[in-house]
């Protein structure tokens, strides 16, 4: 058995991993940023290593210094946990090389699944059904182009050395094709250092089914059921669940034999993900279900999985990557139960989902549930890693039970300042199609006006605010005595500003109940809304969005900049695109004109509310 293991990750992975292997005796190193010196990730192992600055091509993709921290501190083993060096075929190599123990899949799996077009070839020919597409070496546009049309639109380009929702672009049309093309390569290249693609015909009703499988190096090869994963928003997976809702058992037995042969493939060793795309338009068949790629890692949504099979994944790497057998075989697994998983996110929903950064005053998590957390209250939230806070999960014996845990438990949640989706997770959880098993890749996209939380606080939330201002005295003067009779209830009318807008409450003065939230804020069902007492300069404060400013809504990195000084523009044209937290935001004119100003540069690292570009309107 391995005795001491470094965790090539940060945040919630890297705890994860800790728990496991502190129930199993072994010593923990974790490895830092300078971003991440007082996480909880740290504290929690046996020891810490700095490696670097913040920015994780210079600390947590640094394969030298991963190496090195771990010869320092004598670790036998190396866990990569997801993301970051996880499916890195070099990196494996070399911590090999180094005499230490690697706990993740051999680098010639994760070569031979880390190249789409390659692997699809490779599941082909072992008798995998695959997704029609392009995997051609003419990557020439004119080539692509043709493809499409052969295909058929909708078609999706998708970066051959892509995953985790990178390098993806729906077109629905050949006049888009060109510039989804050259969106999709520029962020192949940033992220993955390769900017082919691959065509694939875009299936109009998707389900996201996937498969989680094991390995050993003794040739063993098991499944350990199905999750499915369809519901996202730009390809990033936001709820997860075990079993697929609609899933067979004649299906199930054929979409989990096509997994553990696509793992049989390539001799895979260790925890492992086959995905699948399904066309759900006639329900879950097994002949509308076909392979998209393989992830040679362990999969973020991995509880869902152990909560319905009573197995700990991580330890079963451990035992794996110590040389010993699977822990179960395939008759001694069962699903017992469903899992619910919700990702939750530091974002705004009701700003175009932008990333949310900032310290978290306030932070508290509900009871019931599985927290999964790599963050905790005080910690501060950056631009450089990937927004998740935490993972929530919940078990119970039916879907519809697991699903009202979790929405119960989302809707707990208290964050601030920093934005979520805590509200939008609840909402969708609740939603009457998600209850009836009605899902696809659509469903956030589908019922986003249903999901968003209001723009103005509803009746509870201004009555809890104004509950909290009242004065001890009547005679303050934001309040005012209304209809006073003798033996009569007592009604007071507050004034009260939330979320900056001005509100006038009627209160029954005699059943008043006072909210003592954090900073004045009120939190109901996931949603946090800070208030206050009217301020004289309200009217003042709106900002003029018609003035032709273009200002960063995030901190991060220009990427690109489409125009320049003195070029006419029309209103929706793409001016700039700002990348930060993985994701790419691009800005454009808010009205018919010309640039009078440009203040981006590409390359250049801007702050929130920083102008970017001036737009003078046409007169």
């Amino acid at each position: 058995m391995i005795e001491s293991l470094l965790i090539a990750n940060r945040g919630e992975i890297a705890r994860r991993i800790i728990r496991t292997a502190r129930r199993l005796g072994i010593r923990t190193i974790a490895v830092y940023s300078d971003a991440d010196v007082a996480m909880p990730f740290v504290r929690a192992a046996d020891e810490a290593i700095r490696i670097g600055p913040p920015p994780a091509r210079d600390s947590y993709l640094r394969q030298d210094l991963i190496i090195a921290a771990a010869r320092r501190t004598r670790a036998q083993a190396i866990h990569p946990g997801y993301g970051f060096l996880s499916e890195n075929a070099d990196f494996a190599e070399a911590v090999i090389a180094a005499g230490l123990i690697w706990v993740g899949a051999p680098a010639t799996a994760i070569r031979a699944m880390g190249l789409k077009d390659a692997a699809k070839q490779r599941m082909m020919d072992a008798n995998v059904p695959v997704t029609p597409g392009y995997l051609g070496e003419d990557q020439g546009l004119a080539r692509l182009l043709q493809e499409a049309d052969a295909i058929g639109y909708p078609v999706l380009i998708k970066a051959v050395a892509g995953g985790g929702g990178k390098g993806m672009r729906r077109v629905d049309a050949a006049a888009d094709f060109t510039a989804a093309l050259e969106s999709c390569r520029r962020e192949a290249a940033s992220s993955f250092g390769d900017d082919r693609v691959l065509i694939e015909k875009y299936i109009l009703s998707p389900r996201h089914i996937e498969v989680q499988i094991f390995g050993d190096t003794f040739g063993n090869v098991v499944h350990l059921f199905e999750r499915d994963c369809s519901l996202q928003r730009r390809h990033q997976k936001v709820i997860e669940e075990a079993p697929a809702p609609g899933m067979d058992e004649a299906t199930r037995t054929a979409v989990c034999n096509a997994a553990v042969k696509a793992a049989k493939a390539v001799d895979y060793v260790g925890a492992g993900t086959v995905e699948f795309i399904a066309d759900a338009s006639e329900g879950l068949r097994a002949d509308r279900i076909w392979f998209m790629e393989m992830n040679t890692r362990l999969q973020v949504e991995h509880p869902v999985t152990e909560a319905i099979t009573g197995q700990d994944l991580v330890e079963w790497q451990i035992l794996v990557a110590s040389g010993e057998p699977l822990p179960r075989r395939q008759n001694e697994l069962k699903i017992g139960g469903w899992a619910t998983e919700a990702r939750l996110y530091a974002e705004n929903p009701s700003n175009g989902f932008l990333p949310s950064i900032g310290r978290l005053e306030h932070l508290h998590m509900p009871e019931g549930v599985r927290i999964d957390s790599g963050t905790e209250q005080g910690d501060e939230v950056t631009s450089h890693y990937d927004p998740m806070i935490a993972k929530l999960i919940s078990h119970a014996p039916s879907r519809r039970q697991a699903a009202s845990m979790l929405a119960n438990a989302t809707a707990g949640v208290e964050v601030w300042p920093v934005h979520t989706n805590a509200a939008l997770l609840a909402r969708a959880l609740r939603h009457p199609d998600f209850l009836a098993g009605s899902v696809d890749t659509g469903f956030i996209d589908r019922h986003l006006a249903d999901l968003l939380p209001p723009s103005e606080p509803d009746e509870r939330v201004l009555n809890a605010a104004a509950a909290s201002l009242l004065p001890k005295e009547t005679q303050d003067p934001w309040t005012k005595l209304i209809g006073l009779r003798l033996n009569a209830e007592t009604y007071l009318q507050v004034s009260v500003e939330v979320n900056d807008r001005p509100h006038l409450v009627t209160l029954d003065h005699s059943r008043r109940r006072i909210d003592n939230s954090p900073r004045d804020v009120v939190f109901i069902d996931g949603e946090a809304w800070p208030f206050g007492p009217p301020r004289a300069d309200h009217a003042a404060g709106e900002q003029n969005m018609a003035d032709g400013a273009v200002i960063a809504p995030m901190p991060g990195t220009v990427i690109a900049v489409s125009v320049a000084e003195g070029d006419r523009v029309l209103r929706g044209q793409p001016l700039v695109v700002i990348e930060a937290m993985k994701m790419e935001q691009t800005l454009s004119a808010p009205l018919d004109g010309t640039v009078a100003e440009l203040k981006a540069t590409s390359g250049a690292q801007v702050t929130e509310g920083g102008l970017l570009v001036r737009i003078e309107g046409d007169k």
